[in-house]
């Protein structure tokens, strides 16, 4: 069996999760599963990052010990994950004992190869990104994330030979155009690397400045730089260098937003290539959801809380519409509005629709039991079996790219075909007339090409495709894939069984009125 392995990056706990936090999670989510889906031992995980400077500083503001702060936040991120129905793997904290311990074997490891050295250093340090800037990758003297003036610091460090990699790094992503992506994604990174901004890498931080972190191994004056710590949860989480999980699923793949493009794209890969270890696969990048056409910011009052958005549309209506509106790796402005609208639309008046009245029709003509098929297929129908594998192959395709607004707008062409097929083949004159041969076919197309659209969306919206999967009479259990090998179902076109017992009606997505906006 194949194996596949997809970390979100690890949350920094100095704040709440949010939307954002829930995007990355869903996706993930989204991507192990469908995975899954195609047969594969697939492992997702996630975690909490929990060192550093502003983990310190949010904890003396609360009146709260780092540890008590980072326990009580990290304990929100993980209550998020079931409630957005995250099926992962695992879970990894940077203060966890074994975390720490492979953290400092990697950095002994690093250090024995003569790739760590000990100098004087005087640098713009910025207390939000928590690193050294040069000159070159300051924009007017500020930081280019928070625009604001890095304090001028000047001491002893460690600093890692990242330098000594950088060619090597422009080399491979050159020679791997889908090493990074989507594509922006990867020209940015060759820009940082061509810039030559990009030094060695501090790497540690002293103890008299900041003692909440890991120490080096080989000085115990000092601990280690908070990004050079979190980077290596990918592989502390799989035990390794010995663990069975890091023999069976590294090298895998990371999903991060842009904003942390550098640590993953240039840090990891460099540390990863200085202790010996296999590259990642991929490092897939996503934007941002803005909120009024800005990113979300508490002060301007236009973050979007995702619990309450769940408990007002309804879970899988949130995951669907998050995957649907954002075309993976641009930004996407987020509305209540568009979100009302696309559930109305493509859940409600498709989807919902189709099931509705077909399951009402196997109800009212054969007792709520799939017939057996007895008349000959036509063209029409013909023509339904093939847009079917078509939709599948494209969605399996696309999916497989992180493409998933096209992925999902590929099976929806299915969905609103099979609308327009019931409205032209018109069942209910065919029962009028008596034609139960004719009638038979025609639900029996439907039947199959429906559980096809249910089991596509099993990664997007599981609990919604078990419940038709239950409607349409076949068994499932959660969280578990709901077929062997969805690339299997590619190339058939069996319907059920007859005498199958189907449900005798269907009410998936209630249409939402505007009454149900809340006012900005």
């Amino acid at each position: 069996m194949k194996q596949f392995f997809l970390s979100t990056p690890i949350y920094y706990v100095n704040a709440k999760p949010h939307l954002g936090h829930a995007y990355t999670n869903i996706v993930a989510d989204a991507v192990t599963r469908f995975h899954r889906l195609c047969g594969e031992d697939a492992f997702l995980l996630t975690g909490t990052d929990e060192h550093g400077d502003k983990i310190a500083q949010a904890a003396e503001k609360q009146g709260m010990s780092p540890k008590d702060f980072v326990d009580s936040v990290s304990a929100e991120f993980q209550e998020l994950l079931p409630r957005l129905n995250i099926a992962n793997n695992r879970l990894v904290r940077t203060t966890d004992d074994a975390h720490k311990r492979v953290v400092q074997t990697f950095l002994q490891k690093v250090h024995d190869a003569g790739d760590i050295y000990f100098a004087d250093f005087g640098g713009h340090y910025c207390y939000g990104c928590e690193r050294f800037y040069t000159e070159k990758e300051l924009e007017n003297g500020l930081c280019p994330q928070h625009r604001t003036t890095p304090e001028f610091l000047s001491e002893k460090n460690y600093f890692f030979r990242m330098s000594k990699y950088l060619p090597w790094l422009a080399e491979h992503i050159e020679k791997n155009p889908d090493f990074i992506r989507p594509e922006r994604y990867r020209r940015e990174a060759l820009a940082m690397l061509e810039s030559g901004a990009l030094e060695d890498l501090c790497i540690s931080r002293p103890k008299s400045r900041l003692t909440w972190g890991i120490e080096l191994p080989f000085d115990k004056n000092y601990i280690c730089y908070v990004w050079f710590d979190a980077l290596i949860n990918y592989i502390s989480a799989l035990s390794w260098p010995d663990g069975a999980d890091y023999a069976r699923y590294w090298p895998g793949e990371h999903l991060v937003a842009k904003d942390i493009l550098k640590p993953h794209a240039v840090f990891w890969p460099t540390m990863l290539k200085a202790a010996g270890l296999p590259l990642y696969n991929h490092l897939n990048v996503h934007g941002y959801w803005l909120s009024r056409a800005t990113k979300m910011s508490k002060s301007l009052g236009n973050v979007v809380e995702p619990e309450d958005l769940c408990a007002r549309y309804g879970l899988d209506a949130f995951r669907y519409f998050l995957l649907r509106e954002m075309h993976f790796g641009a930004d996407a402005n987020f509305s209540e509005t568009a979100m009302i609208g696309r559930i109305n639309s493509d859940l409600s008046n498709d989807l919902g629709n189709l099931f509705s009245r077909v399951l009402s029709m196997l109800a009212k003509y054969y007792d709520s039991r799939a017939p057996e098929e007895s008349g000959k297929r036509k063209a029409d129908d013909t023509a339904i079996a093939q847009l079917c594998a078509a939709a599948l192959q494209n969605y399996v395709q696309l999916f497989s790219t992180m493409q998933f607004a096209l992925a999902l707008e590929a099976l929806w062409e299915l969905v609103r075909g099979l609308n327009k097929y019931v409205d032209s083949q018109a069942p209910w004159a065919l029962f009028k007339q008596g034609n139960t041969a004719r009638l038979a076919t025609i639900v029996l197309v439907l039947l199959t090409a429906m559980r096809k659209i249910a089991l596509c969306l099993w990664p997007v919206m599981p609990e919604t495709a078990h419940r038709m999967l239950a409607q349409l009479g076949q068994r499932t259990q959660r969280n578990s894939a709901p077929v062997e090998s969805l690339e299997a179902e590619i190339t058939s076109f069996e319907g059920p069984a007859a005498g199958t017992e189907l449900a005798p009606a269907s009410n998936l997505f209630p249409r939402i009125g505007v009454k149900n906006l809340r006012s900005p």
